[in-house]
């Protein structure tokens, strides 16, 4: 199971490290926030939807991406190494 580390929670964010070891997961989950993620190095992970669809997500170090709040996913790590990013929700 993928692991978090709480950083900020506060009235107006929640800052959140997640690391994985090769083939962890976050669980199926959805995003109670819009948030933005920003990858701590290169990899891909995969995400399965609450539909089942699955994605392979080629994420680069430092570029940060956005999504809307309701998001149900479980994210995977695909990698063979360790991975980790970090989520920034907005409240």
């Amino acid at each position: 199971m993928a692991k978090s580390k709480l950083m900020i929670d506060n009235s107006r964010v929640r800052v959140t490290e997640w690391e994985f070891d090769p083939g962890d997961e976050t669980g199926q989950h959805i995003h109670e926030y819009d948030y933005v993620v920003v990858p701590m190095k290169d990899g891909i992970l995969k995400i399965i939807d609450n539909d089942g669809s699955v994605t392979l997500s080629e994420l680069k170090k430092g570029v940060s991406y956005f999504r809307e709040k309701g998001v149900n996913h479980n994210v995977i790590n695909e990698n063979k190494f360790h991975y980790s990013f970090v989520e920034i929700e907005i409240k």
